[in-house]
């Protein structure tokens, strides 16, 4: 049998690239154009939503979202990301890769569909509606992390699994930016038609009845690149490595890929050797694995502090720095627009282009280099922005400003946002890969919950009379920003607990190959045992 396995795998780790190496691409990445474009199009919606939802007559200000509403709407789909995370991990495990992809999508099609239809007769009822939609959206988006990563990491190649698993997760950067650019089209249509004065004019007529329905056409359309990637994710053969390692069956693991890699691999005759293998969590997992396991949860959780703090609440550091003009200064249908133009220009100048430099080098220099690049630059940057805050405020230096945030952006891409989703496909044994992939990421994403609840409090203005209404006092965007500089100096730390797979097969990076050695020598020990000579007596 372990000839059988080397047979496939070595195929596997040795094929040339081809053109379904690509199509594995395309239908893994589209799931996660629609989980960053599902996970982050909603902070584009909620400042409209205050509008639409909670205008107070005679206040000096638009209506925006009262606290505990704004945690939830911003928050919620990552408690359910953070379960699907683990559960579909667990799943992925044990029934399978292919098996569990396709309930994943499903379930992000209904749920972005669900969300936009939100309804209800009070505002209480609609941001109830929408949360719940929004839950089990971000349940279906976690099982799509383990699997795709695990999924292209076990279809490809040694030389170029990196850059592959990287293009796969590079596709979130297209999501951010796809849904800042249908939102200026939706905004911009809406305007035409529908102009309104501003706030300060005429704080009722500035929000329109027809603004209800642009958050609605933006969230729902996220549903599109999801249905249309379904037909080809259940068409993908489940992965060799599943199919030889986990389901012992190298037979049909050794057709799978004849058919996939166009190559003829020959598949030997099952034999009924018996691995001897450890449980997860077990004594002999945590002193091979643990402390890995350890290092790829740690760091993604602190990167996701930081990270989705940053993405989450641009909007409002863009209007702390005067980069979007006040709210009351303008109508609903504009502030859409502003807001959605500031993501799309940090997202092209600098989330994209961060992914795919990742993509480029991150085979030829290695996943540690790149991650401990990133997490130094952004503290570098991140400490740049905070300590001479009060000069960013100026009107004269928001430019700079600016630029120094879009180069947390590009380093947090180009360094830990990428390589934490890389790196724990590649080293665990493939029994366990896509449950500790689930592990890592949820851990990534408790971060990200740290992050969307705690950045909302702490950023408010000491004063309590200058916080947003129902807001207590916080510590002010300067503290919150040295406080996310503390927090990626932690995940440089921490980033030396996670071994380098650059060059590696997956066998080689999670001991599997040991494991097979040392059951060949029991056998063969055992085997010369039994067929011992015994003296005369």
């Amino acid at each position: 049998m372990a000839k059988e396995q080397i047979q496939v795998l070595n195929a596997l780790d040795v094929a040339k690239t081809q053109w379904y190496h690509f199509t594995a691409i395309i239908i893994a990445g589209m799931g996660f154009f629609t989980d960053a474009y599902d996970l982050f199009c909603v902070s584009l919606v909620t400042k409209l939503l205050g509008r639409i939802y909670y205008h107070v007559d005679g206040a000096a200000k638009p209506g925006t979202l009262p606290p505990n509403v704004a945690a939830a709407v911003n928050g919620v789909a990552f408690c359910g990301t953070l379960s699907g995370q683990l559960f579909f991990g667990w799943l992925g495990d044990k029934l399978g890769r292919k098996k569990v992809y396709g309930m994943t999508l499903m379930m992000m099609v209904i749920c972005s569909i669900g969300s936009g239809l939100s309804f209800g007769h009070s505002p209480k009822s609609v941001m109830a509606t929408l949360c719940f939609f929004r839950f089990w959206l971000g349940f279906g988006i976690g099982g799509d992390y383990p699997l795709s990563a695990t999924i292209m990491s076990e279809y490809s190649n040694k030389k170029t699994r990196g850059a592959f698993i990287a293009a796969v997760f590079a596709m979130q950067g297209f999501g951010i930016l796809g849904g800042g650019v249908f939102a200026i089209i939706v905004s911009i249509a809406f305007k035409a038609k529908f102009d309104s004065p501003p706030y300060e004019v005429d704080p009722v007529g500035s929000t329109v009845p027809q603004a209800d329905y642009i958050w609605r056409i933006i969230v729902m359309v996220g549903a599109l690149p999801a249905a249309l990637t379904y037909y080809w994710r259940m068409k993908m053969p489940e992965t060799a490595r599943y199919t030889a390692l986990v389901a012992k069956n190298t037979a049909q693991a050794a057709a799978d890929m004849s058919k996939v890699l166009q190559v003829e691999i020959q598949a030997e005759p099952k034999t009924n050797e018996q691995k001897k293998s450890y449980g997860l969590f077990s004594k002999e997992f945590l002193s091979r694995h643990g402390l890995h396991l350890l290092g790829t949860a740690s760091t993604w959780f602190l990167l996701d502090i930081a990270f989705y703090s940053q993405n989450l609440f641009q909007k409002d550091i863009f209007s702390a720095v005067g980069w979007i003009p006040p709210a009351q200064t303008m109508n609903a249908l504009e502030e859409v627009y502003r807001i959605a133009r500031a993501q799309t220009l940090i997202a092209l100048c600098s989330t994209v282009p961060g992914y795919w430099f990742t993509v480029a080098l991150i085979d030829r220099i290695g996943r540690f280099a790149i991650q401990l690049m990133g997490f130094f630059f952004m503290t570098v940057f991140m400490f740049a922005l905070a300590i001479p805050y009060e000069h960013w405020t100026h009107k004269d230096n928001r430019i700079g400003f600016v630029a120094l945030y879009s180069l947390t952006f590009f380093f947090a891409n180009f360094g830990p946002n990428a390589t934490t989703f890389v790196v724990p496909a590649e080293i665990f044994p493939a029994r366990f890969r896509s449950t500790c992939h689930g592990i890592s990421s949820a851990a990534g994403k408790l971060g990200a919950i740290v992050g969307a609840f705690g950045f909302l409090y702490l950023a408010q203005n000491k004063d309590k009379s200058k916080a947003d209404a129902g807001y207590p006092a916080g510590i002010g965007v300067k503290n919150s920003l040295l406080l996310l500089g503390v927090v990626n100096i932690l995940g440089f730390c921490f980033t030396f607990l996670v071994p380098e797979a650059n060059g590696k097969s997956l066998e080689e990076m999670s001991g599997e190959n040991e494991e097979e050695a040392g059951t060949a020598v029991e056998l063969e020990q055992s085997h010369s045992y039994n067929n011992r000579t015994v003296p005369e007596v």
